[in-house]
């Protein structure tokens, strides 16, 4: 069994992987009702005598004694830190995968702001205590495979100390597979800077990640408010449960509207929970985390995978007669149920990979499929790009669910519109001597972010070009006689 370890990195990256922890517990509790640490829960939990404070997997004939996430969890400001040890999943966490700022960078207002701080600074001070805990972690594990980085674009840790520890990864754990989920600011978004961090960040992704699946902030409050209108309007015949899914304590509809935060975290969370399942659970159709770099990523820069959730009300815990099962297929790829604003069926495919949960048969997959592939459009050497997985175990009071995640070039107007709102301040230099004041940070490395992300639009504006080419056979190897 393999071994993964999530790296949390800044408020964003903590909260979210707080809920992706709290469900995946749930789902193991679910399955293994008898205690039992077993390889299911070794994917992502280590198994600790507290007596002692060592991994010891086979104590009390296997019994679980205290389980701790193979997790790394960083931020500057020790308050969302601090909320997590101070709530229900104190005991989950090791206090020594913990790095926090002990000067009170919280104090320092730009810090939230500028990424300079977070990638320069605060990089270079914790890079010693970084590494040494990453390599602690990873002594945990039998057989490492990859590394999950959650972490938001646009703020100064997210962006800048979240990308400074993909480079170390990097250079630390070559071989690993590094899994980016970013989440990216909404055009309205209160830290101004923004567009500067995501674009600098951007860079890096470019060149350090092995796949990125992209969050936007805005299609997350969308999908909150579409579940609250479902729920809301009767048209569901039911309301949300208590500790639903979305909410984190939700005790009726209202607490949708109250923390929509919390709603968007546990969207994110639940995007993990589906992407790791075939690591954590068995099924007929397994795929690998590594399957899905090797069969979805063509070129090495064009690693972004659009995911998508479906049927949305999973996500909401809402009791429905489930729906029926091709829907949730024709679902996947409509742009409401999209994590970024994009409309995959309209752009190009490189390729798709389906992973489903529950209840499902093979045929079920390959059935709709079929049904499905006349209406996309995929490149044309490689029409039958579909990589596909089958877990048997849904997620926790629901029969079925499916994440789909394409590289599509759907995901460039995002790209293209970031670019654009870092270009509206760059133009006026606005905010940059912010940046120029850390040591390390100059002028050049601006241009060489939005150069690096001109270029990724620029690869895709060129597979966009031949979306209407007629296809054609691949060339074949001619012999000399």
């Amino acid at each position: 069994m393999t071994q993964s370890v999530v790296v949390q990195v800044g408020q964003c990256g903590n909260q979210v992987g707080c809920r992706f922890w709290d469900l995946a517990l749930r789902e193991h509790a679910a399955v293994n009702k008898k205690g039992i640490y077993d390889e299911a829960l070794s994917s992502f939990f280590r198994n600790v005598d507290t007596r002692s404070g060592g991994d010891s997997p086979d104590i009390y004939k296997g019994k679980i004694c205290s389980l701790k996430a193979r997790a790394l969890l960083i931020d500057m400001e020790e308050g969302v830190v601090n909320e997590i040890l101070q709530g229900p999943l104190r005991d989950v966490f090791d206090s020594k995968q913990l790095i926090t700022d002990v000067s009170g960078s919280g104090n320092n207002c730009t810090f939230h702001i500028f990424r300079a701080v977070g990638h320069k600074l605060y990089g270079c001070r914790y890079r010693e205590n970084i590494v040494e805990k990453l390599r602690k972690t990873a002594e945990h594990c039998d057989c490492l495979q990859c590394f999950f980085i959650i972490h938001s674009m646009g703020g100064g840790t997210g962006s800048g100390l979240g990308t400074f520890v993909l480079n170390l990864l990097e250079d630390e754990f070559p071989e690993v597979y590094r899994f980016v989920t970013s989440v990216y600011p909404s055009g309205e978004d209160d830290v101004i800077t923004s567009p500067y961090n995501s674009v600098l960040a951007m860079r890096e992704l470019n060149e350090h990640a092995d796949c990125v699946l992209p969050i936007e902030n805005e299609s997350l409050f969308d999908i909150v408010n579409k579940i609250h209108q479902m729920t809301s309007s009767g048209k569901l015949g039911s309301t949300v449960k208590q500790n639903s899914l979305v909410t984190s304590s939700a005790n009726s509809t209202k607490a949708v509207q109250e923390k929509p935060f919390d709603a968007m975290n546990n969207i994110v969370a639940n995007l993990l929970l589906n992407l790791t399942s075939s690591a954590r659970f068995e099924g007929s159709l397994n795929m690998d985390l590594n399957e899905i770099s090797m069969n979805l990523v063509p070129f090495p820069r064009l690693h972004y995978l659009v995911s998508s959730l479906t049927p949305l009300y999973t996500l909401a815990d809402v009791n429905v007669p489930s729906r029926k099962l091709d829907q949730m297929f024709s679902d996947a790829f409509s742009r409401d149920h999209q994590l970024i604003q994009a409309d995959p069926k309209h752009s190009l495919y490189l390729a798709c990979a389906l992973l489903v949960r529950g209840n499902v048969q093979v045929s079920d997959l390959r059935r709709n499929i079929e049904r499905l592939k006349p209406s996309l459009h995929f490149v044309s050497w490689n029409q039958e790009g579909w990589k596909t997985g089958l877990c048997s175990v849904p997620p926790v009071g629901h029969s079925h669910s499916l994440l789909a995640l394409a590289n599509n070039t759907c995901v460039k107007p995002t790209f293209i519109e970031l670019k654009d709102r870092f270009m509206k301040l760059y133009k006026k230099k606005a905010h940059l001597h912010h940046y120029l004041h850390i040591d390390g940070m100059e002028q050049s490395c601006f241009a060489e972010a939005v150069s690096s992300l001109s270029d990724l639009i620029e690869e895709y504006n060129e597979l966009d070009a031949t979306k209407n080419e007629p296809r054609t056979d691949p060339p074949r190897l001619k012999i000399a006689v």
